[in-house]
């Protein structure tokens, strides 16, 4: 089958959040800073890494929550290399749009599904379950992103003011409060921040079905006016 030519996947609605413009200033002033020989798509790929990291120091982080800093350099590289595949590609017009797509984004679900295991490493009992309930969560909340872009034709990333880039720092911030501090507050916090993620998700939902029926209803509209005039 002869893929359609109006990819839009590489262009992303917009970001609507508190460190988009900061963000996209510095990939901006220093996408042309990259050696020759590294393309985005290497870029990419290095989440791989990243991931494995991830669960390595998670588990560490079980004996000595020191190894969470292991974690934070994870998250801010993955960020790094998430935050410059896409722009390097179109500056060397690499031409891999829709693979870049596919594997970016799968590939941040499995790097946000590994921050999840490596923090379940931590606790035991009903805390390891809230957390497994919050990945499932969030990877729901990272699906409805790819159907609503399958519906509509515009990818978007950011939510309820919040996007990629904040949520890791959030994670980073979460990491050095865990070291400083310990995991037991953690787990008494559990409840409230699955019980919020849920109604953000159900928020989220309801306003794309509404968003998406309304392009349905506006859509059979035209095709009524058009079988009327015929």
């Amino acid at each position: 089958m002869v893929p359609s030519p109006n990819f839009t996947g590489d262009k992303k609605v917009p970001l609507r959040s508190p460190l988009a413009e900061i963000e996209h200033r510095v990939i901006q002033a220093n996408v042309g800073r990259f050696p020759a020989w590294i393309e985005g798509y290497h870029l990419t790929l290095l989440t791989i890494a990243w991931t494995v990291g991830l669960i390595v120091f998670g588990w560490l982080a079980r004996r000595n929550h020191h190894w969470l800093w292991g974690s934070s350099l994870m998250l801010f590289l993955q960020w790094f290399t998430d935050s410059f595949d896409g722009a390097l590609g179109r500056r060397r017009d690499t031409g891999i749009p829709r693979w870049g797509f596919f594997m970016d984004h799968f590939l941040d679900f499995i790097f946000m599904s590994a921050v999840f295991v490596g923090y379940a490493f931590l606790f035991t009992g009903p805390a390891r379950d809230l957390l497994y309930l919050l990945m499932l969560v969030y990877g729901a909340m990272m699906v409805s992103s790819f159907l609503a872009y399958g519906a509509t034709g515009q990818f978007k990333i950011t939510y309820l003011g919040v996007g990629p880039t904040e949520i890791r720092l959030l994670l980073i911030v979460l990491n050095t409060a865990l070291i400083a501090w310990g995991i037991t507050w953690l787990a008494a916090a559990l409840p409230g921040v699955l019980a919020a993620m849920v109604a953000g998700l159900c928020f989220i939902v309801h306003r794309t079905q509404k968003w998406i029926w309304s392009i349905d209803m506006d859509e059979k509209a035209v095709r009524m006016r058009a079988s009327a005039e015929k």
